[in-house]
């Protein structure tokens, strides 16, 4: 299985790593995601938009070693059998349940 956070602890965003995590950074992170697509709506150019991208991106980021943090065990095993099943939530449901339960939707 590929590593959920790198040597220094820090949370690597691999496409396992956010899609186990989606729905909390969804609803954690909404704010600066919908000001992010805003502002790449209302100007195409990608140079007028690096602030909000920065600030969609760090609260990613952050929210990804938070939950790290509070629930390592469950979000490895998330993770790791979204890695192993190629991202197919179906198939990781049980692991998805225990994830969850650890650290709840807010």
């Amino acid at each position: 299985m590929a590593d959920v956070v790198d040597a220094a602890g820090e949370p690597i965003p691999t496409s396992s790593v956010l899609m186990a995590a989606a729905k909390h950074i969804e609803i954690n992170c909404m704010p600066e995601n919908v000001e992010f697509l805003k502002c790449k709506k209302k100007d195409p150019n990608p140079e007028k938009c690096l602030d909000k991208g920065r600030q969609a991106t760090r609260c990613a980021l952050g929210l990804l070693k938070e939950l790290y943090q509070r629930c390592k065990d469950p979000m490895e095993g998330y993770v790791g059998c979204m890695y192993y099943h190629t991202n197919e939530f179906d198939l990781c449901r049980k692991q998805q349940q225990a994830f969850e339960k650890a650290c709840p939707l807010e």
